[in-house]
This record gives C-alpha cells, structure tokens and sequence, in this order.
C-alpha cells in the first residue's frame, strides 16, 4: 500500500527581505568600501584624520576662539588677543561690499542684486514662471539704471536698437525674397540688422533720451565708475562675463562649423587670436589703446570697456567648449534632423543644440568659474576690486601688517560664488542626466 505523503509545513506567507549585515551596509559598510578597504587606504585615511586635526587644532582656536572683532588697529587687537584680527574686516565690511559707492545711495546695488535672483531664476530653474522671461531680458538694462543712475530713457533708448535690428532681419526677407538666394537674404538681413543697431546706438539714443526726458523726467542721482569697487565691482563684472559668454561662444561655435568660407574665417579668426592673447593684455587694451581708435571727446566708460573684453575673452573659451559638444554628438543626430526635413536651424534648436549643452555642461560651468575668478585681473588697471582694496586698507598705519584676515576674507567671498556655480552644474546634471542618454 503506497504510503501517504504527508507536509509538515507550509508558508503561509513570504518571509521578509532581511537588512544586509552590518559589515556590507550603513555607515560601517561605507566606510569599509571608501576609507578601509584595504592596508594602504587604511594607512591613509588615518594620516589624513590625523592631518586634519592638526589643521583645525591650530586654526579654530586662532579663527573663533581667540579672534578679535572689536579694535581700533592691529595694534589694539594684539593686546586683546593673539587670535585674528576680525576687526578690520568688521571696520572696512561696507568698504569691501560696495566700495567707494555713495553711503545714501547703497540700496541701490542692493536692490540691484536682490532683482538679480529673481531674474536668473526663470534661466536656472524649469519651475519658475516662463512669464519671468520678459523680466530677465529687462533685467541688465534696470540693473544698470539703479546702480549708474541717470536718465531712465538713456537705458530704454539702448533696449530699442536691438528691437529695431530684430525687426529688420524678421521683415526684410520677406521683402527681398525673389531677389537674391534664401542664405544670402538671410544673410543680408542680418547685416542690415546689425547695422541698424549700431547707427541707433551711436546716434538715436541720445535724442531719444533727450526728447523723452524733455516730456517726463525719470532721474537717479548719477554715480561715477570710479566709485564702483569691491564685491560689486567683481559682480557687475563677473555675472556679465558669464551672461553674455554663453551665447556669443554658441554662436561663434556654430559659425566655426559654418560652410560659408567668410563666416568661418572670421569665426575661427576671432576665437584663435583671443585665445592666444592674455586676458591681461585685453584688459590694457580697453583701458589705454582703445581710447585712441576712438573719436576725440568719446566717452566711453572703462568699466564697460573692460566688461565687452572679459566678455570676448570668455567667449572665444567657450566657443571651443560647445564644439567639444558638437563633436561628440553621433552624426546620426544630424541625418536624424534632416531626415525629419528641419532646416538648419530648426534642427540646431530642437535637436542638436539641446543635446551639445547637455554634453558640455561640466566645462561651460568651469568655463564661468575660471571667469569669475579672473575679474582680480582688473588690479592692474587701478579698478578697485576686492584685491585691489587691500593696498589701500593695509596701507592705513592703524592695519599695517594684516594679511591673512584680507586674503581669507576675499578667498571666502570667491568660494562661496565658484562652489554655489559648481553645485548647481551637479544639479542640472542629474536632472538632464547626461550621462545616460
């Protein structure tokens, strides 16, 4: 007689997934894989634990315990305390801020650079507002209306060219269809249109500011360039490098693949000789040489000068950044696009350009922040930047001999703004996720 199986026990459901061990998981895995893996990462990481708290050991106490912020001279704060002197930072704050900028005036800039957030935030972030937009275009011309003063026309009169080179290249093709080849009319159009701008410039705005300003005036009390200085010097300069590298450098890209021999020359010219100068020498130029090629009585102001030459100097870096992009692209992208029958441009908007900035991302934001730090550069033609206060402050016999409160201060102010960029590029990349695509 066959025997009856019989089950001793059934599952009546599924046993939960257990925590990995100890060992392999959590704090003391990670640490095992990153800090202690082996003898020689061992070795390591604790002369680097130990090198670390030697550091700190000598530093905190000198930077927050024994530091001083109440003195009247270095002099002062040694009999206080043997710890830095904080207190030339606490006396000269609004000095390093805004420099030589009018004491009543200084909620100017400050507005200036509170609006300055919201207009970049519509360029950084996808959840704001597109409507803000309009404001981020307004934004330069309203930033340098609060922080120069003057005419508020003055700044809208310089918005017009650019509407009125617009207008041309967006109506004169149509008007010229027929006559010459679709590139050509294109191109013309441009020209016009560029030209257009650059006659508005020279000769419109100036009666438009007057005519308007004789029907309503809308003043601020003017402030002179040369008492601009400190971190807002540095930022007027830097954060205007940056904006208008990106595009310029795209284009310049662009016209350097271009197959129109003119445009690629020039292109591949500008980009090759900015490159191959110093952006010391480019910063000698727009303060000394450039005022000779410039007619008798022009003024043109040397921060602006200085501004349009970081800007070109940037430019021509990123140019070689977003061809990087370009040639990294399969070509199988391109034949994508025509497949699709985009026209050029068409297919550098939808397709091309969009995936080119995705792949170029880590240099164009260290493309910004080699920029950034470059405006120290502007010393040497006596702009009064961060550095360029400290001869003055350390030439005061109350702060002679105090150096590493400055430098500490000034390099804090940089880190913060290069460390801010680069936590944002890692940020706009996991959100792109360039690096699957």
């Amino acid at each position: 007689m066959k025997e009856r199986l019989s089950v001793a026990f059934v599952a009546e459901r599924q046993i939960p997934p257990a925590p990995p061990p100890a060992k392999t998981g959590g704090v003391v895995g990670w640490l095992r894989e990153n800090l202690f893996s082996g003898i020689f990462n061992t070795v390591a990481t604790l002369l680097s634990f130990a090198f670390v708290a030697y550091v700190l050991a000598s530093v905190v106490p000198w930077l927050f315990l024994d530091s001083v912020w109440n003195a009247s001279s270095l002099q002062e704060c040694r009999k206080i305390d043997d710890g830095a002197c904080l207190a030339v930072i606490n006396e000269r704050f609004l000095q390093f801020v805004f420099g030589f900028y009018p004491d009543g005036l200084r909620w100017r800039p400050v507005l200036a650079f509170a609006l300055m957030f919201i207009a970049i935030w519509p360029a950084l972030f996808a959840s704001a507002p597109r409507k803000l937009l309009i404001f981020t275009g307004l934004y330069p011309l309203l930033a340098y209306w609060l922080i120069w003063g003057g005419s508020f026309w003055g700044p809208v009169g310089v918005l017009a060219g650019p509407v009125l080179g617009w207008a041309c290249v967006r109506w004169l093709p149509g008007l010229m269809r027929g006559w010459l080849d679709e590139r050509l009319v294109f191109l013309a159009a441009v020209g016009v249109g560029l030209l257009a701008t650059v006659l508005w410039w020279l000769f419109g705005v100036t009666v438009f500011d007057d005519t308007l300003s004789a029907v309503l005036a809308v003043d601020l009390d003017s402030v002179e360039s040369a008492r601009l200085g400190g971190f807002l010097l540095s930022t007027i300069i830097g954060v205007s490098g940056i904006v208008g590298s990106l595009p310029v450098g795209i284009v310049l890209a662009l016209g350097r693949q271009s197959n129109l021999l003119i445009i690629k020359a020039c292109c591949v010219g500008f980009i090759e000789f900015i490159r191959g100068v110093p952006l010391i020498t480019l910063l000698f130029v727009a303060w000394l040489l450039l005022a000779y090629f410039l007619p008798p009585g022009t003024e043109f102001d040397l921060i602006l000068r200085v501004v349009i030459m970081v800007t070109a100097f940037a430019s021509a870096y990123m140019a070689e950044v977003i061809r990087g992009g370009l040639a990294a692209l399969p070509v199988g992208q391109y034949e994508a696009a025509d497949s699709l029958g985009l026209d050029y441009w068409k297919s550098m908007q939808l397709i091309i350009l969009p995936q080119a900035l995705k792949v170029s991302i880590p240099g164009i934001v260290n493309t910004f922040i080699g920029l950034f730090k470059d405006t120290t550069l502007v010393i040497v033609i006596g702009l009064l930047d961060p550095v360029g206060l400290l001869q003055p402050i350390r030439a005061d016999q109350n702060w002679n001999g105090i150096v590493w409160e400055l430098y500490g201060f000034i390099a804090l102010f940089f880190f913060i703004f290069c460390f801010a960029m680069s936590r944002y590029s890692m940020h706009l990349e996991r959100n792109l996720d360039v690096g699957h695509r």
